[in-house]
């Protein structure tokens, strides 16, 4: 029914959550036909004896109520939960060119994979495949490779901690490093800038604090569509009188007001106002905001030392626990404040207000998102948030501290586990210890390079662990060459997504088990752990009958792969499947911090993985948090464009809407952003309309700009006044992927720049 509403933009004036976020759930659930002795699952949602919800990695309280779901998470439970399902009967009915002309919302529709099935190219069709021959066709084409870094082994951030470890135990005795995963495309940008400057690239704040800050920061985000069980906490601080500060290019409904669905007094009244200060950035600009604060908070020092007052810097911290500060300070005061406005897009006014308003601050958190994450500048921007923590001594004590809110549920687990094309020498000697073998020391590919690799055919094999490569990756058309540039692609997945149709020369689809689901082994049901966003490893059990009598949990699909290819030379594959604590006491020898986990983990609510800076412990070369100089960018891609283009050119940032997780398209709504019944929508200043000779509601075809002359385009998208800055515009992905280029990536990271994109807009060819 949702793709034939009629298509309409009509702005939404109530607050995030309310009746409505109840409205919608509801809908989603009789939308997947989900049956009634199902509902209950939302029930053992975040629960201690329950399972983790696939749709977010947002920690749980260590006292949950009964409630401990969103909106979001019930669509992510309802589209595991579904009645539908996508067999070899689909496959019958569809050849694969046929599936390829749907949209990614159609695709979505099918519901559950439920057999494995490989793919025949006389009929352009999958067809149903033994799993025992499926695994003897992995173990054929990786075997038959000449070198092992010809095969890549992508990860999605929704898979155990079980799982990861073994599948990168196994990849690391095949004999290779290529681990292109999630974290790659989002918080990449996070986890190389942390180690430099505070030592570990995690939160370094656990829920907790959230009761304790009277400053929150939050940069880059939109929680009531990527992570709303956040907008709780954020409410809670607000009613107690902390201060919530939105820096982000749009003012999310969210961060304006919320109404929690789980306080009857919201849903009845107006709810909660939850920022009182909103900074709005240009695209592109947050590493000059945040330097033109640091800038100002020393001169707010310097003024206070002028007159014998209270200093602004804890120097105390400063000289205690820090490196390099000096250098720091030299390298803002040179920075000129003409240089610094324009690069940001934000007046000085405001950048006084938001510096005034850390500085009042006792205890200050800052959280972001991919906002901060997805720009050439990414790194240097987190940098700089952490020298401006740093400064007021906001890193290690109560209340106060960096948080990067992670998007997949167990993204950071799978970091942890070792899913890491650069991992350090330390986890691969503790692996060769353990395991007696050499593990390959050469870094492997991200997932960028590994798309080089494959259009170059320097990668054959392809497997997926989880996700949708093919669209949560920039470039598409190029990407969708290189898959197809592939001997072979294996994706293993819950329900089918384009992946699965833009293959390889062979091409397997392996259906797993979801989240939500019993997995039951010969020692009985098995729980798997995953790891938040805050550093909390904790069991999650599924409590649903699966999909499929064929389905494999990904555990078992990764111990028979690793066994078809290795046989039980090292390792035991099979012996682990039986029961996964055994992988548990494998990981306990092998990764530091989890000694004694099966005991730990037993305890209602888990543990917390304590990261070092959180005890003002220092793992950086100088033993100290260390500060870091990052020059503020004159010579980008954007300014050379805007060189070329004048006021022409645009700068595009991608985004998901409200019926959205990742690449996953539940719904064409986006009812925050008063968004209906449509997605190839580009959001706009009225300025920028009238001035680029538009009306709103116009359909036109967007170009990037960039230096290898290729031609990226994304066609028929209608115009729709917002507030937005000028200049800049948004969209949904998947559907802008295109416009991103491969090689236009943020420095140090490799994250592609999907917040900062140089386009232009011509009138749609086609209306």
């Amino acid at each position: 029914m949702d793709h034939k509403r009629k298509e309409r933009i009509e702005p939404y004036t109530l607050p995030a959550g309310g009746l409505d976020s109840l409205k919608s759930s509801t809908i989603t659930l009789l939308k997947e036909k989900v049956p009634g002795s199902r509902f209950k699952t939302l029930l053992s949602q975040n629960q201690p004896d329950g399972f983790d919800c696939p749709g977010c990695a947002w920690p749980d309280r260590e006292h949950t109520s009964t409630f401990e779901f969103c909106e979001n998470g019930v669509k992510a439970v309802a589209a595991e939960a579904t009645a539908k399902r996508a067999g070899a009967e689909l496959f019958a009915r569809h050849t694969v060119a046929a599936l390829l002309e749907q949209s990614d919302y159609e695709l979505e529709q099918h519901g559950r994979l439920t057999e494995p099935l490989a793919y025949d190219h006389a009929s352009d069709r999958y067809l149903p495949i033994s799993w025992d021959d499926a695994f003897e066709r992995i173990a054929r084409h990786l075997k038959a490779l000449p070198d092992p870094n010809q095969a890549a082994f992508y990860v999605s951030g929704r898979t155990s901690n079980e799982t990861a470890f073994l599948f990168q135990l196994f990849v690391r005795l095949y004999g290779t490093n290529n681990f292109p995963d999630c974290s790659n495309l989002c918080h990449e940008s996070s986890s190389r800038a942390l180690p430099q400057t505070v030592g570990v690239g995690k939160a370094t704040v656990v829920l907790e604090d959230f009761e304790h800050a009277d400053t929150i920061m939050v940069f880059g985000q939109n929680p009531a569509t990527n992570h709303p069980r956040m907008l709780n906490e954020l409410r809670a601080a607000a009613k107690r009188g902390a201060t919530i500060v939105s820096i982000n290019p749009l003012k999310e409904k969210g961060l304006d007001r919320f109404a929690s669905p789980q306080h009857p007094l919201d849903l009845l009244g107006g709810g909660t106002e939850i920022s009182s200060l909103f900074i709005r950035p240009t695209l592109g600009g947050d590493f000059a905001l945040i330097k033109g604060v640091a800038k100002r908070v020393l001169e707010l020092d310097d003024e206070a030392v002028a007159v014998g007052g209270e200093r602004v810097l804890d120097l105390a911290f400063l000289d205690q626990h820090c490196s390099g500060f000096d250098a720091f300070a030299a390298d803002l005061r040179q920075e000129s404040w003409q240089q610094l406005i324009a690069a940001s897009g934000v007046a000085f006014q405001d950048i006084e207000r938001l510096a005034r308003t850390y500085v009042r601050g006792k205890a200050v958190i800052a959280t972001w998102g991919m906002g901060l994450t997805q720009h050439r500048d990414s790194v240097a921007a987190i940098q700089m948030l952490s020298n401006l923590l740093m400064m007021r001594g906001n890193i290690g004590r109560l209340g106060a501290g960096l948080c990067p809110v992670r998007g997949h549920s167990n993204v950071q687990g799978d970091r942890t586990m070792g899913i890491e094309d650069k991992p350090t020498p330390a986890f691969l000697d503790r692996l060769a210890q353990v395991y007696d073998f050499e593990p390959p020391r050469e870094h492997g590919l991200d997932a960028v390079d590994t798309i080089h690799a494959m259009r170059d055919g320097r990668v054959k094999v392809f497997v997926g662990l989880g996700g949708n490569f093919a669209m949560a990756t920039p470039d598409t058309p190029r990407t969708f060459e290189a898959l197809r540039n592939c001997a072979l692609t294996v994706q293993i997945s819950t329900k089918l997504n384009r992946s699965h149709l833009i293959h390889g020369a062979d091409a397997l689809i392996l259906p797993t088990l979801g989240r939500t689901e019993i997995d039951l082994q010969k020692t009985g049901p098995q729980g798997v752990t995953v790891e938040d966003s805050m550093c909390m490893v904790h069991l999650s059990y599924g409590i649903n009958p699966p999909a499929s009598k064929q389905l494999l949990s990904e555990t078992d699909i990764t111990a028979r792969m690793a066994h078809a290819v290795l046989g039980d030379g090292k390792v035991d594959w099979l012996s682990y499947v039986g029961d996964y604590s055994r992988i548990r006491d494998e990981i306990a020898k092998s990764i530091a911090g989890f000694e004694d986990f099966n005991a730990r983990v037993a305890k209602p609510g888990g543990f917390h993985l304590t990261p070092a800076s959180r005890e003002r412990r220092w793992l950086t070369p100088s033993g100290k948090a260390q500060f870091i100089v990052n020059a503020l960018a004159r010579d980008t891609p954007i300014s050379r464009a805007r060189a070329q283009h004048g006021d022409e050119l645009m700068v595009l940032m991608t985004a998901r809407s409200n019926d959205q997780y990742n690449t996953t398209i539940y719904a064409l709504d986006d009812r925050y952003r008063g968004v209906y019944g449509q997605r190839r929508v580009l959001l706009i200043h009225r300025d920028d309309i009238a001035r680029l000779g538009f009306a709103a509601g116009d359909k036109v075809d967007i170009f990037t700009v960039w230096h290898d002359g290729a031609e990226r385009r994304a066609d028929g998208f209608r115009l729709v006044e917002y507030d937005i800055p000028r200049g800049c515009l948004g969209a949904y992905f998947p559907e802008t992927n295109p416009l991103i280029p491969l090689d236009s990536v943020a420095e140090v990271s490799n994250t592609p720049t999907s917040k900062s994109i140089p386009v232009l807009l011509r009138r749609a060819a086609v209306s």
